[in-house]
């Protein structure tokens, strides 16, 4: 995979690379600041940019840069990384969409396997969140939709998991269910909640979590 990523801690930004590298993917380039990404994939293509959330330019320079490179190269994944579990961080991510990108911490991402697994999910065009941001958001004292009174608690289970970013054989492996189950039950979510129609499963899925989350429903 072809990996551009801007990051200001030096040290970070070399360990990484080396991360990236040792997974087997391609590092077109690795800069300082969002000005100096925009300028690297207007030359150069790239899967995913992965992003340093308050890096220059400005206070909130990732998010600043993920909606320009969102706007100006729409098929570059966004991996956004954060020190902190920030959920205004998020929600304001999540204006800029939700498909292919990812909010995960920079110490759960050093590891091969998790950012790999985490690059190619965003490349595949899930929506990623940190599972401990997640959990904050789910435990968090906001009104949820009263259509959530409408689920079991085994169909709130599952979308739990599926808020921690679980996959299906994930849940399935979690709750001890069958693949099937664990689909029975993802339909029966997208019904109760009006999820219906024309929309993908991933566009279901996503919009699920959301709502699950309590991040309004006209996201994205």
């Amino acid at each position: 995979m072809r990996v551009a990523l801007a990051e200001d801690g030096v040290l970070f930004r070399e360990g990484l690379v080396l991360l990236l590298t040792a997974a087997g993917h391609e590092v077109v380039g690795c800069v300082p600041d969002g000005d100096a990404l925009l300028a690297l994939l207007d030359g150069n293509e790239a899967d995913v940019a992965i992003l340093d959330i308050r890096m220059p330019p400005g206070a909130e320079g990732g998010l600043l840069t993920a909606r320009r490179v969102r706007e100006r190269h729409p098929h570059v994944g966004l991996l956004l990384l954060s020190h902190y579990a920030e959920s205004y961080y998020l929600t304001r991510f999540l204006e800029i969409g939700t498909d292919h990108i990812g909010y995960r911490l920079k110490d759960r991402i050093a590891g091969v396997q998790v950012l790999t697994d985490t690059l190619a999910r965003i490349r595949a065009g899930e929506l990623v969140i940190e599972p401990v941001l997640a959990r904050q958001l789910v435990d968090r004292p906001t009104p949820r939709a009263s259509s959530l009174a409408a689920l079991s608690e085994r169909e709130l289970e599952v979308l739990r998991l599926m808020a921690e970013g679980r996959s299906n054989n994930g849940i399935a492996t979690e709750l001890f269910l069958s693949g099937k189950a664990v689909e029975k039950h993802i339909a029966g979510i997208f019904a109760k909640l009006g999820l219906t129609g024309d929309a993908t499963v991933h566009h279901r899925r996503v919009l699920a979590v959301l709502r699950y989350l309590g991040i309004g429903a006209g996201v994205g």
